[in-house]
C-alpha cells in the first residue's frame, strides 16, 4: 500500500526523515518548498488536488499541520482511494484569517528570518538539541511559496471535510503544542466516523521529529 507523506508549512520532505523506518513513501512538498515549484492560485483545494495527481489508486495518507488540512480534503472528496488516515498536529482551523495574510505580508516585505525563531519556539519544546537543522530547512523554503501557503490557511475551515471523511483515522496531538493542541485532536475526533486520538507527551508542533519514536509507533500501530 502507498503511503503518502503531506507536511508543514515551511517544512520540507526532509521533515519526515524520521520516519523512515516505516519505508518508503511519497513526500508531498508544498509549492515553494524544498523541490516543488511555485505555482499561482494555491488553495487547500489545489493542494489536495496535487496530491490526488501524484498518486495512483489507493494509498493511505498522513497530514501534520497544514499537511493535515490538505489530507482532510483528500479524505473527504476522494473517500474511495484513501485507505487509512492519519491527521498529526492539525487543527479544523487555524485561528484569525488576518493573523495569516499578516504573516504572508511579513514574509515578502522581511523574509523567513523575521518569524524563523516564533516557529522554532513553536515547533520544539525549549532545549531541544538539534534545532539548529531544522531552522535551516525551514530558511530554505522560498518566501513566496511561504505566503502563498499562509493566505491559503487564511479563512480555511474543515469540519464540513471531516463529516464526510470514511477511513480510518489516527488523530495525533503533541501534549505542549501551542498551535494545535490536543482539545483540538479531540474536536476532529468528534466529528470522524471511526477515529481515535493519541496524545504524545513532551511534544510541541513539530511531533514527528521531536517524539520521533512514539510518532512512528502510533503510526505502525494504525497503518
Amino acid at each position: 500500500m502507498t503511503l503518502v507523506l503531506c507536511g508543514s508549512l515551511g517544512a520540507t520532505a526532509a521533515m519526515w526523515e524520521p520516519q523512515g523506518e516505516l519505508g518508503s513513501g511519497v513526500c508531498f512538498e508544498l509549492p515553494g518548498h524544498g523541490a516543488a515549484p511555485l505555482v499561482d492560485g494555491v488553495s487547500i483545494d489545489s493542494l489536495a488536488a496535487q496530491v490526488l495527481e501524484r498518486v495512483d489508486g489507493r494509498f493511505s495518507l498522513v497530514g501534520l499541520s497544514l499537511g493535515g488540512a490538505v489530507a482532510m480534503r483528500v479524505a473527504a472528496v476522494a473517500r474511495d482511494r484513501v485507505e487509512k488516515l492519519v491527521l498529526a498536529c492539525t487543527s479544523m482551523s487555524f485561528g484569525d484569517a488576518q493573523q495569516w495574510r499578516d504573516r504572508a505580508r511579513t514574509v515578502r516585505s522581511a523574509g523567513l528570518e523575521a518569524i524563523v525563531d516564533a516557529v522554532m519556539g513553536r515547533w520544539f519544546s525549549p532545549g531541544y538539541p538539534d534545532v539548529a537543522r531544522w531552522r535551516a530547512m525551514f530558511l530554505s523554503v522560498e518566501p513566496e511559496g511561504y505566503a502563498r501557503c499562509c493566505e491559503a490557511l487564511a479563512g480555511w475551515e474543515g469540519s464540513g471535510d471531516l463529516r464526510r471523511i470514511e477511513a480510518p483515522t489516527l488523530v495525533i496531538a503533541g501534549r505542549n503544542d501551542p498551535t494545535s493542541p490536543p482539545p483540538h485532536g479531540e474536536e476532529i475526533v468528534s466529528l470522524l466516523r471511526d477515529a481515535r486520538l493519541g496524545v504524545i507527551e513532551d511534544a510541541q508542533h513539530l511531533a514527528n521529529v521531536e517524539c520521533a519514536e512514539e510518532f512512528n509507533r502510533l503510526l505502525k500501530e494504525h497503518l
